[in-house]
């Protein structure tokens, strides 16, 4: 399996960096990373996360935001779709028009133009109406709008247990194993 991990500006780059971490213990995920420099400076605010470089190490292949050349930025690159964790406003804006700016915006036009599975985890709140209808447009060209919403039925006790139910969700759409968070119904 090879996934795109898209990284932009929002608040929540934990996800991202979760997710990397995770599909790091996968060693037959192969794993391509692009982060805006938006997405940098959060990191940089956010997390303990320093160096980009350590989350670098999690990725298979990292590509520079403005490499258009890179593989990802071709549909005869076969992959098996793409995450943006977290996505911001203006990404989402930019998928749902198609405005391929950078190579993180390309390779998801690249995955919604293959039919492949595109998930955004936007980041953002409240909505105003411009918000909602991009939403909706990524929605109607094929993307999957997972908002990191956090559950509360399994009994998270500190954010990474919030954070790994978001990632878990990621996952499941992806067919990939995990023992994240409980499922609800299980014992």
């Amino acid at each position: 399996m090879k996934l795109i991990i898209g990284i932009s500006g929002a608040s929540g780059a934990i996800y991202g960096i979760r997710l990397l971490e995770v599909l790091n213990t996968h060693p037959e995920i192969e794993t391509h990373l692009v982060i805006t420099d938006p997405g940098k400076k959060t990191i940089a605010l956010e997390t303990a996360y320093k160096e980009i470089a350590r989350i670098e190490k999690l990725a298979n292949y990292c590509h520079a935001v403005d490499d258009i050349a890179a593989p990802i930025s071709s549909g005869s690159f076969r992959t098996d779709g793409m995450i943006v964790a977290p996505c911001s406003a203006k990404t989402l804006s930019a998928i749902a028009h198609s405005y391929n700016d950078n190579l993180l915006v390309r390779a998801c036009d690249v995955v919604l133009k293959e039919r492949r599975r595109l998930v955004l985890l936007f980041r953002e709140t409240p909505l105003h109406l411009g918000h909602i209808r991009n939403l909706e447009r990524a929605t109607e060209m094929g993307a999957i709008i997972l908002p990191p919403t956090p559950a509360f039925y399994n009994g998270p006790k500190t954010i990474t247990d919030i954070v790994d139910q978001t990632v878990g969700k990621v996952l499941d759409l992806f067919n990939i194993e995990h023992n994240l968070y409980h499922r609800w119904g299980n014992s």
